[in-house]
């Protein structure tokens, strides 16, 4: 009844603290998102953070390009404590940010982790003189950093040098071995450079990103053997819809599987007027569905079939979702384990008692021509037998009432 998968082991990593969020050692996979707002917004910056963190999202990443985007960082920090939204806040920045940071010490205090991306830190000189001051600002503060090495905004003179030596060689390798080789020596270098300056060695956090699913497992397999830093997983520019989740899952499930990854994020592009949480939910999901951690109850429901040919089923099993997930912000607290409770929403005779026993509660809906009735079973044994109009109500009775008697007692 309500098998639970092992857990995968994972990989020695380094711990690393960002806020209050342990990152890497044995802590738990954590998941990330980032906001799409002007930072400089305040208002909205706030309310996306805030419905972000609501949704499970454990660290949140904020553009941080412009002085009013700084200037206005302490005060999302501030705004966000009071509505007890404590989730760290993470400044993204590109090009400007030693500048930024420079200018606005309280944007660097506010702020629990730096994200900097080698590519775009700066050129030539300027480069290492950039990068060293973001570094010394993270010293100084006592903040970790997220060196983020991006396919699309890879460090070209490292690059191109390493294509020219392959090209030098007998038996040069594929230019896409290269590449990847470029964005790992990029990580890599950056961060013995960080540590050099002085940032410690548990306030590194490495990623290296990149649009293509080979590539991106290719490229953290090696990054993972050649490290203990903790790792952050994305496929970058995930894309939209069921391509964006399709092709990040079985990116980051692979990853996942082989004990590789201590922070995720779904990189997926919003629908028009779509909510910026979908990332978080199938991050969660993901991460669930591997047995690595539990969010929220979880609904197993058939596909249906020609047995099932009306839509009861399907509009109990998603409603009896949605309900679950709703509670999940009270309930967290007061049902300590709640998460790991599995229901069972079947729609005929073939799976349905067979599923729902193996579920902490579900119920057996008639399908086509079988007798209009549904059996409930709880732990494994059938406990009652609903019928009529409020079947739905009263499932969903049922299970409120399981969660308070399994799990309020503890």
């Amino acid at each position: 009844m309500a098998h639970q998968s092992s857990p995968v082991p994972r990989r020695p990593r380094v711990a690393v603290r960002v806020g209050s969020v342990p990152v890497g050692g044995d802590a738990p996979i954590v998941v990330q998102s980032m906001t799409n707002t002007d930072t400089a917004d305040a208002d909205a910056t706030v309310r996306q953070v805030a419905e972000l963190a609501r949704a499970g999202s454990e660290l949140v990443r904020v553009t941080v390009n412009t002085e009013e985007a700084a200037a206005a960082v302490p005060s999302i920090r501030e705004r966000l404590a009071a509505q007890g939204v404590n989730a760290p806040l993470i400044g993204d920045f590109h090009f400007n940010g030693h500048r930024l940071l420079t200018q606005y010490p309280a944007c660097a205090e506010a702020l629990d982790k730096y994200r900097i991306n080698p590519g775009n830190v700066g050129r030539g000189r300027k480069k290492d003189e950039q990068f060293t001051t973001i570094v010394e600002i993270a010293c100084r503060h006592d903040k970790p950093v997220r060196i983020g090495v991006n396919w699309g905004s890879l460090d070209q003179e490292l690059a191109g040098r390493l294509m020219d030596e392959n090209a030098r060689l007998p038996a040069p390798k594929p230019a896409a071995e290269v590449m990847r080789e470029a964005m790992i020596r990029s990580a890599l270098d950056s961060a013995r450079r960080a540590e050099a300056i002085g940032l410690g060695h548990d306030r590194i956090i490495l990623s290296v990103k990149m649009s293509g699913v080979q590539d991106l497992i290719a490229v953290y397999r090696e990054l993972a053997a050649r490290c203990d830093y903790p790792l952050h997983l994305g496929l970058t520019e995930a894309g939209m819809g069921s391509k964006g989740i399709v092709a990040s899952t079985a990116a980051l499930a692979v990853l996942l599987q082989e004990g590789i990854g201590d922070t995720i994020r779904v990189s997926l592009t919003p629908e028009p007027g779509g909510s910026r949480t979908q990332e978080v939910v199938v991050a969660q999901e993901i991460l669930q569905a591997m047995g690595l951690r539990a969010f929220t109850p979880a609904v197993v429901a058939c596909p249906g079939c020609g047995r099932t040919s009306s839509d009861y089923f399907q509009r109990l099993a998603q409603d009896i979702q949605a309900y679950l997930r709703d509670q999940m912000p009270v309930w967290r607290n007061r049902y300590p384990g709640v998460e790991d409770l599995k229901v069972a929403v079947m729609g005929c005779v073939v799976n349905g008692p067979g599923e729902s026993k193996q579920a902490h509660i579900g119920i057996s809906l008639p399908g086509t021509g079988e007798i209009p009735v549904a059996p409930v079973y709880v732990d494994g044994e059938k406990t009652v037998t609903l019928k009529g109009e409020n079947i739905a109500a009263e499932f969903q009775q049922l299970v409120a009432d399981y969660v308070v008697r399994r799990y309020g007692a503890r």
